[in-house]
């Protein structure tokens, strides 16, 4: 089900020209809240369903206190403010039109739409420099300090020998489970920051690492492009993998093989 916002109309100080950081544009927005309304449409009880009210005030103070070059920055941090203060939104779409763009043509409106879905993903964590522990427990408190993701379950740490044939070290492995807003790409890009800032260096395949996070299953989403696969094309074969992840969401369907994760 969705509630609907539509024309709702801000004047605010956003655009690349000086002018238009000093003086105030119309901002129209129109905005699409899908969320599980189910029990509060029988119960007609107010507190299960969305504030339509407070989404627009909170659109109105994002749009109000920054100034910001590009409608898509606008259109992504109101988009974003909104999943991150309703947790019971599911996914938005949003759209900012600006009718007063600096056009020297005839035009009704340019607008920028964004849409964010709330996706359950699993991660693979693994460590064999160092201190093992420290660094999955780093991982884990970034991964839920980084905007977008929060960390919703963790793994028991499991000791397991490395394979490969290039680590000589064990392993420390955990799987974790995470709520995030962020697009694949851009989780993969986060993913990265961590490891980096965790002393990843990438030099020999499959070597000891300080860190290493793989993204195993991203909701129920099917990738295949250049360099990024998803669902993890080894995670069927490697124990230090469905171990820690049947452990805690023995439940989850794999999109791939149409099987649970406890039957593997």
């Amino acid at each position: 089900m969705k509630i609907k916002i539509r024309g709702l109309e801000i004047s605010a100080c956003h655009g690349v020209h000086g002018f238009e950081k000093q003086t105030p544009q119309r901002f129209i927005f129109d905005a699409d809240l899908t969320a599980d309304f189910y029990e509060t449409a029988k119960s007609d009880d107010l507190s299960g369903t969305v504030n339509y009210s407070a989404v627009c005030l909170l659109i109105e103070k994002v749009t109000k206190e920054n100034t910001f070059n590009l409608i898509e920055k606008l259109a992504f941090e109101c988009a974003f403010e909104i999943l991150e203060n309703f947790p019971t939104v599911s996914k938005i779409t949003l759209t900012v039109n600006k009718p007063d763009a600096p056009l020297k043509l005839k035009f009704k409106t340019v607008a920028a739409e964004v849409e964010l879905a709330r996706e359950t993903v699993y991660l693979s964590l693994g460590s064999s420099e160092g201190d093992k522990k420290a660094y999955l427990d780093t991982a884990i408190e970034k991964l839920n300090k980084t905007r977008g993701v929060r960390v919703e379950k963790v793994s028991e740490y499991i000791q397991t020998a490395p394979v490969g044939g290039v680590a000589k070290n064990d392993f420390l492995n955990c799987a974790v489970q995470i709520e995030t807003v962020l697009l694949p790409r851009q989780l993969l890009k986060e993913i990265n920051r961590i490891e980096q800032e965790c002393g990843r260096v990438r030099n020999t395949r499959w070597a000891d690492r300080t860190l290493d996070i793989d993204i195993i299953f991203f909701g129920s989403r099917i990738i295949n492009e250049q360099n990024f696969i998803i669902p993890h094309p080894r995670y069927k074969e490697r124990q230090f993998v469905l171990q820690p992840l049947k452990s805690i969401a023995p439940e989850f369907f794999c999109p791939d093989i149409h099987k649970y994760l406890k039957d593997l």
